[in-house]
C-alpha cells in the first residue's frame, strides 16, 4: 500500500503545505510517495527528494503543468492513480481545485480537510465551523483527501533521500489556459506561513486606523498582517489577509487579536494558535474564551503602548 502526496510547489522549490500533508500522509502508512507535476521543476523534485519519509519522488514535466492548471494536474494524477491507495492534497486553493476533479473521475467521496489519521480508513476532520469533530471511515478503494495543514507538524525537508522517477506526462486537457498573475509583493511573511500574525478588527474603524495602530505592531514583531472578515468587507484590509472559515486558517505560535470580537467564523481560522493574545474593550467578547492571555483595553491606547515597549 502506498500513499501519493501532490506537492504543492513553483517549479523551484517546494511549498510549506506539502510538508505537513507528507506528515498526514505517513500516518496513513504504507511508502510516501510525492507527485511533483510543472514545467522546468527538476528543482522543486530534487528538493521533494530531500523531504524526510518520502521514498519516491515523480516528476512530471510538460509547459500544460507549469501552472498548476487544475484539468491537466489531475489529469497527471489520474493516469498514476492506480498505484495508490490514498491520493493526499494540501487543503489549500490548489489543492481544493484539484482533489474534487480527481475524487468524482476515480468515483469515490473526498474526504475533506482531515485534521488527523486515526487509522488507514478512518479520519478526523472539522464541521460546524469547527465546533464539532467528524469521525470518518471510508470504505472506497482509493481515499482522495485533502488536509488541513495546521492539523499536522511539517515534515523535515531535509534528511531524506528519495529516487527521482520520470513519468510521461499527461496531454493537455485544453480545457483552460493560464492568462496571467497578479501577485501582491510583501516583505511580510506569508499569512498561512507565519510565525507570528497581528490582526486587526471592525473596532479599528477605518482603512487608515487599520494602519496607522496594526503596521507599526506587526514591524515590531516581524509579523504577518490579518484581519477579520468584517474588517475586510468593510474594505480596512484586502481580501487576502482575512484569516477564518471563509479566509485562510492559520495556527501561529503567537496571534494577536486587536479590535476582534471573536465571531464564530474567526475563530474557526485561528483557534489553533499555540498562543492567542486578545485586545478587546468588552469583556463579553466571544474572543477571550479561546485567548490565552486577555487585555480588557481600549485597543487605540493599548497597542502604540505595547509598541512602545516592545
Amino acid at each position: 500500500m502506498s500513499v501519493l502526496v501532490i506537492a504543492e510547489h513553483d517549479n523551484a522549490s517546494i511549498k510549506g503545505a506539502t510538508l505537513n500533508t507528507v506528515t498526514a500522509a505517513a500516518a496513513c502508512g504504507g511508502d510516501v510517495h510525492v507527485l511533483v507535476a510543472g514545467h522546468n521543476a527538476g528543482a522543486a523534485a530534487q528538493a521533494a527528494a530531500q523531504i524526510a519519509g518520502v521514498s519516491k519522488v515523480i516528476h512530471a514535466d510538460a509547459a500544460g503543468l507549469e501552472h498548476g492548471l487544475a484539468e491537466n494536474v489531475a489529469a497527471q494524477v489520474l493516469a498514476i492513480a492506480s498505484n495508490y491507495s490514498h491520493i493526499v492534497f494540501p487543503a489549500t486553493a490548489g489543492g481544493k481545485n484539484v482533489a474534487p476533479r480527481v475524487a468524482a473521475k476515480l468515483d469515490v467521496a473526498q474526504i475533506s480537510d482531515i485534521t488527523k489519521v486515526v487509522s488507514a480508513d478512518t479520519f478526523e476532520r472539522p464541521i460546524y465551523a469547527g465546533n464539532a469533530i467528524a469521525t470518518v471511515q471510508s470504505a472506497d478503494a482509493v481515499k482522495v483527501i485533502t488536509v488541513r495543514t495546521t492539523g499536522f507538524d511539517a515534515a523535515a525537508a531535509t534528511g531524506g533521500s528519495a529516487a527521482v522517477e520520470t513519468a510521461a506526462a499527461a496531454a493537455d486537457a485544453g480545457k483552460s489556459s493560464y492568462v496571467g498573475s497578479e501577485i501582491a509583493k510583501s516583505d511580510r511573511p506569508e499569512l498561512t506561513a507565519a510565525k507570528i500574525i497581528v490582526s486587526g478588527g471592525r473596532a479599528l474603524g477605518s482603512k487608515e486606523k487599520f494602519d496607522e495602530v496594526i503596521t507599526p505592531l506587526a514591524d515590531k514583531l516581524g509579523a504577518a498582517i490579518g484581519a477579520s472578515r468584517a474588517a475586510v468587507d468593510a474594505g480596512y484590509a484586502p481580501n487576502d489577509l482575512q484569516v477564518g472559515q471563509t479566509g485562510k486558517i492559520v495556527a501561529p505560535q503567537l496571534y494577536i487579536a486587536a479590535g476582534i470580537s471573536g465571531a464564530i467564523q474567526h475563530l474557526a481560522g485561528m483557534k489553533d494558535s499555540k498562543v492567542i493574545v486578545a485586545i478587546n474593550k468588552d469583556p463579553e467578547a466571544p474572543i477571550f474564551s479561546v485567548a490565552d492571555y486577555g487585555l480588557e483595553a481600549d485597543l487605540f491606547t493599548a497597542v502604540p503602548e505595547l509598541v512602545k515597549a516592545l
